[in-house]
């Protein structure tokens, strides 16, 4: 017992840790996560467009792009991206692994991003993008006025999820061979773990990830609920474009303020149809 508490809770080992892990591991540790999922965000909203074009040929690079990236695991990505990249002679980040790390985890992110949004989008009434065809709108606007922020809107939890996956991806940059104030916390603790032959720093980088990813957790199951619970919010919203680009209104799906009417939260090309004429 005396030798499983040394190894895995000495606290000499954590408190000499701890300074390393908080003020770079942690920093270095979000830096990549937040870059990562802005990444993939941008990336994913392309993609999820793309995959939801008519059109083959449109739709098979995409799909190609997410069954990779979904499909490979991390670490062969990060290896490929952040040491095959540079062995090839592609080196858009020169010498600096940090930016290799960023673009490998982002490029997965993205992956599982574009899926998110696909369903999010394929959540929202086909009858909003008729509405806003009959109104006149053409369908890119369409889709960028009311579909899309409905489909943004349904899907925020899970790509706040998705924001926990990448924090533990980060993990895997360790491959990469940080420099000195590059490392994250699974670096710093690999490094000391290697050196004393001590698993306490890596308890120690453990519970920095804990407490970075159950706030978060419990921060996804509330916004879960916020969405189940918001009913027709994000339909209104649509309302609202609708209605600043006909100049009509939309009252089938903003709701009637005289009569106290909530609104059904949806707008079909009928109603659409009907108030233009």
């Amino acid at each position: 017992m005396s030798d499983f508490l040394h190894t895995f809770f000495d606290w000499s080992e954590i408190r000499g840790a701890l300074p390393a892990l908080l003020t770079e591991g942690l920093r270095n540790t979000l830096l990549i996560a937040v870059l990562a999922i802005l990444f993939g965000l941008v990336v994913g909203v392309l993609l999820a467009v793309l995959l939801l074009s008519r059109r083959r040929l449109v739709r098979l690079p995409a799909r190609l792009y997410v069954d990779v990236f979904r499909g490979l695991p991390a670490i062969v990505t990060v290896s490929l991206i952040g040491l095959g990249l540079p062995a090839a002679g592609v080196r858009p980040f020169g010498r600096n692994p940090l930016g290799y790390a960023v673009i490998a985890v982002g490029l997965i992110s993205a992956a599982y991003c574009a899926e998110i949004f696909r369903s999010g989008i394929q959540a929202v009434p086909p009858g909003q993008l008729q509405a806003g065809r009959s109104l006149g709108m053409s369908y890119l606007k369409t889709m960028r006025l009311v579909v899309v922020p409905q489909g943004i809107r349904n899907v925020l939890p899970a790509l706040a999820g998705q924001f926990i996956v990448d924090i533990k991806e980060s993990s895997l940059v360790y491959l990469l061979g940080l420099g000195v104030g590059q490392r994250e916390l699974y670096f710093i603790a690999q490094e000391r773990q290697a050196a004393s032959y001590n698993a306490s720093a890596l308890v120690a980088a453990g519970l920095c990830y804990l407490v970075i990813t159950i706030p978060l957790t419990y921060l996804v199951n509330w916004l879960d609920r916020r969405m189940r619970e918001g009913g027709g919010r994000g339909g209104r919203r649509a309302a609202a474009a609708l209605t600043q680009e006909d100049g009509t209104g939309a009252a089938g799906l903003a709701g009637d303020p005289a009569t106290g009417d909530p609104g059904t939260g949806e707008l079909t090309a009928g109603t659409a149809a009907k108030e233009r004429a």
